[in-house]
């Protein structure tokens, strides 16, 4: 066996060890490591900095993108959001134990469904170093150990909120090693890890296409996962033009390398020349380049807004920067065809005063989130108050949407009797 192989069963046989102890934890244990860890955040900010500094630097050395480059950076506001993250998962219903339903059969059998941990989470990330807190918090709270292999541009930033981990675990006498921070970021650990499935339940990646079809192609594990976040806005015909420019900005310019940012524009033929001429000005401003198809691409033109000619590639293309597509379809059911023909299943939204096309838009977008009169950038376990979210799902099974909490456990049957037997 290599030595990728033996390390992954190392990690994972401690994982599994650690998982037993986590599992059987109350609740409370669980919580005070929550706080000792959003405590020792606050407390280490300036060391978490330091090392970010280092990863920032390496990373720009290496070539990585402006957006890329703003996932990895962590500041005095986002530790503090990190910190706030973790403390919100503490605050939040404990889900293990929780009876989910339960009744009793004529036979006088008494039947229970109830939440248990999963077991070992393996998440597989890249340069998001608030990941690394995220994912920690959830799958504490909810009983479970995890894996964290980050990517190597994160590598000290990680180390150094890893060592926070283990010291809040070890303060309330619960296992380190429930939570490891992996210090090999090589790939070459990976498919040894992806095959460990005595021991790890469920994969996670967070990241790029290329990552998280190599995992799912790989992995004999679950896999809970989402390939692209090609995410609309539709500007229906009765929409209030002020609320969708803000909207529409926000969701492309607030961080546009997220995966809730979104990609393409789309916007009623009635409302596209007064809407277009306005907000495609308020992006280009905004340092936006937009690829346009014929009718928006006029709209633009005669409003002297510079625009590239879009192509079939770019409806389906996860720019993940500073890049829009833009175009306008003839009515609403032309702009639902378009989000479930070129979608990923992500987060779509439409803006609109009809109560009859926001009803009908969310009856047919085929969305894990869909979105009325709100940015896509809402797409967020934090911003959907369950503390934090250990990645977005786009499939229909398990989970789906930002996973919290819930998402990290199963359940079990509790069938109670008085000795009845089966005739």
């Amino acid at each position: 066996m290599s030595e990728y192989h033996d390390l992954a069963l190392t990690l994972a046989l401690a994982a599994d060890e650690a998982a037993a102890v986590i599992a059987t934890a109350d609740g409370g244990r669980r919580n005070a490591v929550l706080l000792g860890i959003a405590e020792r955040i606050k407390k280490e900010a300036k060391a978490i900095i330091a090392a970010n500094k280092g990863d920032l630097k390496e990373a720009a050395k290496n070539g990585m993108s402006k957006a890329m480059l703003d996932r990895l950076a962590l500041d005095d506001k986002r530790i503090a959001g990190m910190a706030a993250g973790v403390e919100q998962v503490a605050a939040l219903h404990d889900p293990v134990g929780m009876v989910i339903d339960g009744w009793a059969r004529p036979n006088g059998l008494r039947l229970r469904r109830i939440r248990t941990p999963l077991g070992v989470i393996l998440m597989i990330y890249e340069a998001r170093p608030n990941v690394t807190t995220d994912a920690a918090s959830l799958c504490l709270k909810s009983g479970n150990a995890c894996i964290l292999r980050g990517g190597r541009e994160a590598l000290a930033t990680n180390l150094k909120l890893g060592e926070i981990i283990s010291a809040a675990l070890a303060a309330a006498d619960l296992p380190p090693r429930a939570v490891q921070v992996i210090d090999r970021p090589d790939r070459e650990l990976v498919p040894p890890l992806l095959s460990m499935n005595k021991h790890i339940d469920l994969v996670v990646p967070r990241g790029g296409k290329e990552l998280v079809a190599a995992v799912m192609e790989h992995s004999r594990i679950p896999v809970l996962k989402h390939l692209d976040g090609v995410c609309h806005v539709y500007v229906d015909k009765a929409a209030d033009l002020d609320m969708a420019e803000t909207v529409a900005v926000n969701a492309k310019i607030g961080r546009p390398a997220a995966c809730n940012a979104m990609e393409t524009l789309l916007v009623h033929r009635e409302a596209a020349g007064p809407f277009l001429s306005r907000c495609l000005a308020a992006l280009a401003k905004a340092g936006v380049e937009l690829r346009a198809d014929a009718d928006a691409g006029k709209i633009a033109a005669g409003a002297g807004i510079a625009v590239k000619d879009a192509v079939e590639e770019d409806w389906g293309t996860e720019y993940n920067d500073m890049i829009l597509s833009v175009k306008v379809v003839p009515d609403l059911d032309a702009a639902i065809g378009h989000i479930n023909a070129y979608g990923s299943r992500h987060t779509d939204a439409i803006v609109t005063s009809s109560l009859d096309a926001a009803e009908r838009f969310k009856l047919l977008v085929d969305s894990s989130s869909v979105m009325v009169n709100a940015s896509t950038r809402f797409a967020d376990g934090f911003e959907y108050g369950l503390g934090a979210e250990i990645g977005i799902s786009t499939d229909k099974l398990h989970s789906r949407g930002p996973v919290g909490l819930e998402g990290l456990t199963t359940y079990k049957w509790i069938v109670e009797g008085d000795g009845q037997v089966r005739m």
